[in-house]
């Protein structure tokens, strides 16, 4: 093939040893959805100090110990996610609706006394979907290009990330065009595959790269999330004088996130490429819950609240592979050109498998204070706070070793969340229940925040979306005969977020030559910002015995 663009690439990353996960799918694993039985989710959530309801087993174990009842319930759902996505005028929809078993859980209050300063010891167990990944997204447009400082212009691409992954792994002149390099702990996958696609060229001493991108590129690009997580929480709590309540939970959870992307590339010319990535996280974590509530007044139904959660201590396997399809204009041995077809699937190539890589992830600790105030039977008050400092999170080898490049990415990248919630309850009669909530939590991404491929890294879905502050609405209704009970809810949320199809950047140095490394004039030659709308409606009901 011939070199059609001779640009070379700045070195963003040194290789350590094989690399997958990114700080984008920690992200995910630690964000929470508002969720659990119709009742706390009517009231936004806000229920950590007024307690009495299941879900507060995951907020603050001490909400167990309001019972002087047993209650077992379960709840189910239909929601409807929603991503509208806007680059530069081109505008999609996609949405994604499904059913859902949200929550199954009982508590077993014992009664000790009414006289000793130890009223009741509750038991609780509750299962439910702490997180659901369904989505799909969409997005299509030119991507542009940079004037360079030598009068050229350079094209944006993602054929440039892949050149350059291959020219920074590249200091021991490895052979990216054998398939023995998909086992090489050096070398990104990203890399490789542009390379035996025909998308990248070298050098003629081998140890540069070079992307071919012959016209501006038109893109599209298409995702599909699916899996969720899954929490097991089983609570002890005690009572002692009907004014201190205590509360331990001990939380499991169950991860499975699945993603599917397509990134494609056409130019004037006819050619194109299209990349099909395939990943899975899977595994399991741990965690512990304390919680206390206070009535720090004999006479007044003012409650307070505090709970800390410790971080949650992942165990798990990032799995992946990937397919590149590309359409090139080939010149053969009597100089004759025509189109053909290039395939390079790592499914065949690793003999019928995917790539496995085991990390570990530890999520940030969890600080909740909240409060609750009743008045009389009627009307129900709750407001509660949480803090997170997502840039704490760590990444950890299966032995035990810090993950250095991927935490240092970390704390450049993300930053605390606050999250605020209230909620009311309001019963016109003594079996009937009005609900409302309102939830808002700040952005867990620094502003300009990146996804960066390690050099070595078997990932080679490059997109990322920088999400913004969330805004969740909700309301509800209950009904409640002697026994049994019956609970409504609809939420919505809503969240903005900047998405990226990649990040690239590259360098030239005073005299206008691009250089390999160095840090003299870097250029971004990223894509602008897709402008993207995500959207959850949800319609909850619950259904409970007490006795």
């Amino acid at each position: 093939m011939k070199t059609k663009t001779l640009i070379m690439f700045c070195t963003l990353l040194v290789a350590i040893s094989a690399n997958t996960q990114t700080i984008y799918d920690a992200t995910n694993l630690t964000q929470r959805d508002l969720n659990g039985t119709a009742r706390f989710v009517g009231m936004g959530g806000a229920m950590s100090a007024l307690g009495g309801d299941i879900s507060t087993i995951g907020t603050n174990p001490a909400g167990i110990g309001i019972y002087r009842s047993n209650d077992v319930m379960t709840s189910f759902s239909y929601s409807l996610t929603g991503t509208e996505s806007d680059y530069l005028g081109s505008k999609f929809e996609t949405n994604k609706a499904r059913w859902n078993f949200d929550n199954i859980g009982a508590v077993i209050a014992t009664k000790i006394g009414n006289v000793t300063p130890l009223r009741y010891v509750n038991f609780g167990f509750n299962y439910h979907k702490t997180k659901s990944f369904y989505k799909n997204m969409t997005m299509e447009g030119l991507m542009g290009g940079i004037d360079m400082a030598d009068g050229t212009w350079a094209p944006i691409s993602q054929v440039r990330y892949m050149a350059q992954q291959a020219t920074d792994a590249n200091y021991g002149n490895m052979d990216f065009g054998s398939t023995d390099i998909y086992y090489n702990g050096d070398a990104g996958w990203l890399g490789a595959i542009g390379y035996q696609g025909f998308l990248t060229e070298t050098n003629t001493t081998g140890d540069f790269f070079y992307p071919i991108v012959p016209s501006e590129a038109n893109s599209y690009f298409h995702s599909e999330e699916r899996g969720g997580i899954d929490q097991y929480d089983i609570n002890l709590s005690l009572n002692v004088n009907d004014r201190f309540y205590f509360g331990f939970t001990v939380g499991l959870y169950d991860v499975d996130y699945n993603k599917y992307s397509l990134y494609d590339e056409s130019y004037e010319n006819g050619e194109g490429y299209g990349l099909e990535t395939f990943k899975r996280i899977h595994g399991s974590g741990f965690n512990v819950k304390l919680g206390a509530i206070i009535r720090p007044f004999e006479y007044s139904p003012l409650r307070i609240g505090l709970a800390v959660h410790t971080p949650t201590f992942y165990s798990l396997t990032y799995t992946t592979g990937a397919l590149l399809t590309s359409d090139l204009l080939l010149t053969n041995d009597n100089n004759e050109e025509s189109m053909e077809r290039i395939t390079v699937d790592t499914y065949d190539i690793l003999g019928g498998r995917d790539m496995d890589r085991d990390f570990n992830l530890q999520t940030p600790w969890l600080l909740n204070a909240s409060l609750g105030y009743t008045i009389g039977t009627d009307l129900a008050l709750g407001a509660e706070y949480e803090y997170e400092n997502y840039s704490s999170m760590k990444f950890k080898y299966p032995e035990g070793g810090d993950m250095e490049q991927e935490n240092a990415e970390v704390k450049a990248n993300l930053k605390a969340v606050h999250t605020l919630r209230v909620g009311a309850e309001y019963k016109p009669t003594p079996a009937f229940s009005l609900r409302a909530g309102y939830n808002y939590s700040t952005a867990a991404y620094t502003d300009g925040a990146l996804k960066y491929l390690p050099t070595n890294a078997i990932d080679t879905d490059t997109d990322y979306a920088n999400s913004q502050s969330m805004n969740t609405f909700t309301v509800g209704l209950g009904y409640r005969w002697s026994s049994f009970y019956m609970d409504l809810a609809y939420k919505y949320l809503s969240y903005k977020s900047d998405f990226y199809p990649f990040f690239n950047e590259m360098c030239e140095d005073a005299t206008y030559n691009y250089v390999i490394t160095g840090n003299q004039n870097a250029f971004i030659v990223t894509p602008q910002a897709t402008k993207v709308t995500n959207t959850r409606s949800q319609v909850l009901l619950t259904l409970g015995f007490r006795f």
